[in-house]
């Protein structure tokens, strides 16, 4: 299986979400964290804090609009998976965020430059599953 993965782009993708990440923090006083921003959105239980969850989703959903606009050309994407595949994925991941108590973007962005011990445990976690998950995918199961 062969991927899309370009250094250039990673960088320049990391370093926004750093950006976005610090200036979160600096505004809002809040940690970027994907599943709680959307979690918070979903189950409301402060509604002075909906707007910028609301903001910070749409802006994820439209972002590739942005690319197209600025380069006239969306990005090449090709989800090798069955649309199942990808729902049962998805309840497994937020299954673990809830466990975890956050999910990369929050673990590794925000709580790794925070020195968080949960983080510093919590990545290598993610890290060693996404090794051994790749590992069965395209070796055992030969996807």
């Amino acid at each position: 299986m062969e991927t899309a993965f370009t250094p250039f782009a990673s960088l320049g993708g990391g370093l926004l979400i750093g950006l976005g990440a610090v200036l979160l923090m600096l505004g809002l006083g809040r940690i970027f964290g994907a599943t709680g921003i959307l979690s918070g959105a979903v189950f409301v239980e402060n509604r002075d804090e909906l707007t910028w969850r609301l903001a910070l989703i749409l802006g994820m959903i439209f972002a590739p609009g942005l690319i197209f606009a600025v380069t006239g050309a969306m990005p090449a994407l090709t989800v090798p998976v069955s649309p199942a595949m990808i729902i049962v994925g998805g309840v497994i991941v937020g299954l673990g965020a809830s466990q975890g108590s956050g999910c990369t973007s929050g673990h590794g962005v925000c709580g790794l430059s925070r020195l968080s011990l949960r983080s510093l445990v919590a990545v290598p976690t993610f890290m060693a599953t996404a090794t051994i998950t790749v590992f069965l995918i395209r070796h055992v199961f030969g996807a």
